[in-house]
């Protein structure tokens, strides 16, 4: 019997028991031999209503969900483990489909490619001899892209990186116009693809002290104390802060998911995520050509999330949430410190100054919810922050290292690109991040509004131009569900509980406030397109479906279409209105490169809201004390008693 250990919640993460006995039935189920390795495990969420109705001592039904992969036959499968009952309940091979890649593969392909013997001697002609300072970073195919001698296989190809010291910068010397072809199955090289060679100039590219040599400033600490200590408590995966709270996830594919979040006992979302990260480089030349990647679903993004160090990543008083994931053998492991928590000033929350009634001023507190993922050269750091006023923000920072790429001095460096350092250019890119947003604003369905802004047209009820009015329409089928940010109509959505009215008599909802929006910049019917169209709209809007999980297809490693993505979600035309209905946000960084980005990025920052829209009948931070002044008196003129 498999043991349910640590387990308090149906949404309980997989812990390091059930791992093993997910890989141990399956293999005693199935007859799996070693061939077969776990691209993935996480548990298999229960059904949305049985989560919404289990109560404390209610019995815990646990199931994993597993994707494999057969080495031998590159054939891929999906399994059922019922945890409880010890049993494998479905298995299913899924013809055509190519499971993510691992960090294992990853890792394993850089120490074959070390020691191949045509690959020294190719890297000899270049003048590197000493294999202990290169990197073989391998990626994963748009299948539009890969060589059709090579198209049944598991395929990767490397970029090539050289360090100038066993320390130093990873990704500041590309070996150019030399790619390697390999099986990621069985480590074999395949091909040597050849390009232009505009040589390796001499860069910047350190950002290590010791090793970039410049002086660093002179700052002073800065200390974050809460000598009372904290106002959240953790208990598991429970979070509780002032009026909020929720239940932490954790998964190989999305890393951090956020359930049950509620602010004074109102449901405001059942579940809130990270779906797909897509990174498109904007260069048609040899070296970026095949370069876009899928971080969530071509690696994981639980996979590549990192523990996070006091004083360094976080700064307070911080409680931290390991994550349990698992090796392409199902064997667990623990990322330590793989969320922080903690709660932090943000400045004024509200203020008036009354020549009567004297000044009233409340300083803003967040609740803040984070994890970070190191994706090969990139960082990613999400924050959800949660506010007194009921409003969500949700914050990603890009920092790491550029992809850059030496060029020909007498072509110049490309229109595709900012040169960044001496005879070298890094191309523009785009990141695209995929919200799965599924809002239970005071009940189970909803309905979408798509809200603009728009003059009211000169005339009796608007003489001198100056009306503006708000003009809400509804969502009201899958047809009509990608939707597009409009700058001149100041374009928002509110996700609205149909059946709920406040003390005004509208409806109570939450709007999604898109100031992180941009566009495709590709044309239908291209490679990439194909591969995600959820990247041409906004926003989209789908009947909820506890399947439909990934916009960007199932399994978009070497993917030409988005098999099982959005493409195939609003075919069908679900009505959308009065429904349990999921919000899919596309957002991120339109990256043109500057100087200023090398030799490591600064954090690049965007974020967008979810506020509060009729939710309350009025400010319901109103109840927010003042704080003491420094002076021991109270941030208020009237009577007040301080916290």
């Amino acid at each position: 019997m498999a043991q349910n250990d640590g387990v308090t919640h149906p949404l309980t993460p997989l812990t390091e028991d059930e791992f093993r006995a997910t890989a141990a039935i399956l293999r005693r189920d199935r007859g799996l031999d070693g061939s077969w390795r776990f691209a993935g495990i996480e548990l298999s969420e229960p059904a949305k209503s049985l989560v919404r109705s289990w109560a404390a001592g209610d019995p815990i039904q646990r199931s994993a969900f597993a994707v494999l992969w057969n080495r031998e036959s590159n054939e891929a499968a999906e399994a059922l483990v019922d945890l409880t009952g010890d049993a494998v309940t479905s298995w299913t091979i899924v013809p055509g489909a190519t499971p993510n890649f691992t960090v294992d593969e990853w890792h394993d392909i850089d120490v074959a490619m070390k020691v191949h013997p045509e690959v020294i001697a190719a890297l000899a002609e270049r003048g590197v001899t000493d294999m202990s300072l290169v990197l073989f970073d391998a990626w994963t195919y748009a299948k539009a892209l890969m060589p059709p001698q090579f198209a049944d296989r598991r395929l990767g190809w490397c970029d090539i990186w050289v360090r100038k010291t066993p320390n130093g910068n990873p990704y500041a010397h590309p070996v150019p116009g030399m790619k390697l072809i390999v099986d990621m199955n069985t480590g074999e090289l395949l091909d040597i693809e050849r390009g232009p060679d505009p040589g390796m100039p001499e860069v910047k590219g350190e950002y290590v002290p010791h090793l970039w040599g410049g002086e660093q400033r002179d700052i002073t600490p800065l200390q974050i104390v809460q000598p009372d200590g904290v106002s959240f408590t953790v208990e598991g995966e429970e979070l509780r802060w002032q009026k909020w709270s929720m239940r932490v996830g954790f998964n190989y594919r999305e890393g951090m998911t956020l359930h049950a979040v509620s602010y004074d006992g109102r449901d405001v979302a059942h579940r809130m995520s990270f779906a797909e990260m897509i990174v498109p480089y904007r260069d048609a030349s040899f070296e970026h050509v095949r370069r876009t990647a899928y971080d969530i679903g071509e690696w994981g993004l639980g996979f590549m999330t990192t523990s996070l160090e006091l004083g360094c990543d976080c700064l307070g008083e911080i409680t931290y949430l390991d994550a349990t994931l698992h090796d392409s053998r199902g064997e667990p492991f623990t990322i330590g410190n793989a969320i922080c928590i903690h709660e932090e000033d943000n400045a004024i929350l509200w203020k008036h100054v009354d020549e009567n009634a004297g000044a009233e001023v409340r300083r803003m507190r967040r609740f803040v919810v984070s994890f970070h993922a190191t994706v090969a050269n990139y960082e990613y750091i999400v924050y959800w922050r949660f506010y007194q006023d009921g409003n969500i923000e949700c914050e990603v920072r890009a920092t790491g290292i550029m992809v850059t790429t030496p060029y020909d001095l007498t072509a110049g460096a490309p229109r595709t690109g900012t040169k960044v350092d001496n005879a070298t250019y890094a191309p523009i890119h785009q990141h695209f991040i995929v919200a799965r947003l599924d809002l239970d604003v005071d009940g189970p369905t909803q309905t979408v509004m798509e809200v603009d802004s728009e003059m009211v047209p000169l005339g009796p009820e608007n003489p001198y131009g100056l009306g503006v009015r708000t003009v809400a329409t509804p969502v009201r089928s899958e047809a009509e569900s990608g939707r597009d940010f409009s700058w001149e109509r100041q374009r928002g959505w509110k996700v609205i509980n149909p059946n709920a009215t406040n003390a005004h008599g509208d409806h109570p909802s939450y709007k999604l406030v898109p100031s992180a929006s941009i566009p495709s910049f590709m044309e239908a019917g291209t490679p990439q397109f194909e591969r995600a169209p959820v990247l041409g709209h906004t926003v989209w809007v789908t009947a909820n479906h506890p399947d439909e999980r990934w916009p960007a297809g199932v399994y978009p490693t070497q993917s030409t279409t988005d098999v099982g993505g959005m493409r195939e979600w609003i075919a069908d035309d679900e009505p959308l209105e009065d429904a349990d209905v999921v919000l899919w946000y596309v957002f991120g960084i339109h990256h043109v490169p500057r100087p200023e980005d090398w030799p490591v990025m600064p954090a690049d920052t965007v974020a967008w809201w979810l506020k509060p829209f009729g939710f309350f009948d009025e400010n319901p931070s109103l109840d927010v004390p003042p704080s003491p002044k420094m002076s021991g008196s109270c941030c208020a003129d009237g009577e007040c008693t301080c916290h």
